[in-house]
């Protein structure tokens, strides 16, 4: 697939401060994440995929196979959840499950587009972020 190995940049966000107010994330964290602009990036080695994330809060690099569940933590805080990726073409959808957060994150990438869309369990909304290669 052409989007491996690509930086994705940040362009845009729409209600993603939402989407983290909704998990509890305290103000000044927000406005944190808010004020940088993250990059993402997958790559392929075999069946093992490794999606990395720069963003002001730091940097985070995560190793998974499509359709296993395994435990990880999140945030400075190491909460404990469980997350599972499914990659399907150019569509990679991460499932989140934790005692007070279940979230799902679909990245969807489109030539040197990447669309990011996160909603959660007990929010009506949805958070989107924009990148670009």
């Amino acid at each position: 697939m052409s989007f491996f190995g690509k930086t994705y940049k940040f362009v845009k966000q729409e209600n993603f401060d939402g989407f983290l107010k909704s998990a509890g994330m305290p103000e000044e964290r927000v406005a944190k994440i808010l004020e940088g602009k993250p990059e993402q990036k997958l790559t392929k080695d075999g069946d093992t995929y490794t999606l990395l994330t720069v963003s002001p809060v730091g940097t985070n690099e995560v190793k998974f196979k499509s359709g296993v569940e395994f435990d990880d933590v999140l945030g400075p805080e190491k909460k404990p959840i469980k997350n599972t990726f499914i990659v399907d073409g150019n569509t990679v959808t991460q499932t989140v499950k934790a005692k007070e957060l279940n979230a799902t994150i679909k990245r969807e990438f489109n030539g040197d587009d990447l669309v990011l869309t996160a909603t959660r369990d007990n929010w009506n909304g949805t958070a989107k972020i924009f990148f670009k290669a």
